[in-house]
């Protein structure tokens, strides 16, 4: 699961705030500073005596702190110099690379306060903006990933998906392939509204437990009313839920699974070509498409480009056997099986 594609201009990424607080990101800075400080504070006034205060010739305290301090800012007023090699020496190996890492901290915390978030407010909004007729996929493990695999196999750009997981590895993959990628909980309702769920063309949802996607089916049909969505159950108790809860498809993988294996029995060629429909790579394809204007009142015999094998009416489906196939009327979604260039004639 490392093919790696090239990251092109129209790659985008969405990404929310980092899991440490920021109290807590700007306070370990804060302490790293102070600490250097004080070290630097605490040598030169054991070494004092590498000092010299061209002012009153006397160096106390206050004037320890005011040289450290404006050695580690500055470059010095030269009120105050070091004598001795030794002093300079600390002030050269030492007091030299910690004012040049007090600035880049300083230069570090206010790139990620202030320039960073100001930049991903900009991006984000700009990818928000983009986010129409897209597939949004929550979950990239082993069934999400593959989904995503087969989705962009067959022709869609991969800046068309959305991948929302809570695992920031998983979506690095998805984020190589040119996939716009969050890492968030699904289940929650600003999650869904930052990736446009109402104005998607599709979601999968496959968060590997049943609870939990059912909760994100739950939580984008409240979003989004009319929004396909295809659900992935693994206990076949909890497939009656996930349609209850608005999954449009629900996908058992273990059921499945079992078909295959059951229609083996019954001929060696017949689970090889359940599988050849369901890939890509296979000779054949399924092929769902509404009926054209100029279809209507026509068989599905007459309009199918392959083997038409059902037509849904309403939502109800009608095999290839049934009367209802044979005049076909607006609405109508039809489902045929086809070869692969006819399948590549109808995606181009």
């Amino acid at each position: 699961m490392r093919r790696r594609r090239p990251r092109g201009p129209d790659r985008v990424s969405l990404r929310r705030r980092s899991r440490i607080p920021v109290w807590a990101q700007i306070g370990w800075r804060v302490l790293l500073i102070l600490g250097l400080i004080a070290f630097a504070i605490a040598v030169h006034w054991f070494d004092r005596a590498g000092l010299r205060d061209n002012f009153d010739g006397h160096v106390s305290f206050s004037d320890v702190v005011y040289f450290t301090m404006i050695s580690i800012t500055t470059t010095g007023y030269g009120d105050i110099a070091p004598v001795t090699d030794r002093t300079r020496m600390f002030d050269a190996l030492i007091v030299t690379p910690i004012r040049v890492f007090f600035v880049l901290i300083f230069i570090g915390t206010a790139y990620q306060f202030i320039f960073r978030r100001t930049w991903d407010k900009w991006i984000m909004a700009r990818i928000q903006g983009k986010l129409s007729d897209h597939i949004v996929v929550a979950g990239f493990g082993t069934s999400g990933s593959e989904a995503v695999d087969e989705i962009i196999a067959r022709g869609t750009p991969p800046s068309d998906l959305v991948v929302i997981d809570g695992d920031s590895e998983a979506l690095e993959r998805a984020e190589s392939l040119g996939c716009a990628v969050m890492e968030a909980d699904a289940t929650r309702d600003k999650t869904l509204q930052a990736v446009r769920i109402e104005s998607a063309r599709a979601m999968i949802v496959s968060a590997g437990s049943d609870d939990t996607s059912i909760l994100v089916t739950l939580t984008a049909r409240h979003l989004a009313p009319s929004i396909p969505i295809s659900v992935a159950v693994r206990n076949a108790d909890n497939e009656l839920l996930a349609r209850q809860a608005g999954a449009t498809t629900v996908i058992n993988p273990v059921s499945f699974a079992g078909l295959l294996l059951a229609g083996s029995t019954h001929g060696a060629h017949i689970a090889d070509y359940l599988a050849d429909l369901a890939t890509t790579h296979g000779r054949v394809k399924l092929a769902e498409r509404m009926v054209g204007p100029d279809q209507h009142g026509k068989s599905l015999k007459e309009v199918s480009e392959g083997i038409g094998v059902r037509v849904y009416r309403a939502g109800k489906p009608y095999g290839f056997w049934e009367p209802e196939v044979d005049l076909l009327i607006p609405g109508d979604v039809i489902v045929e099986i086809l070869p692969t260039s006819a399948v590549e004639r109808q995606a181009g």
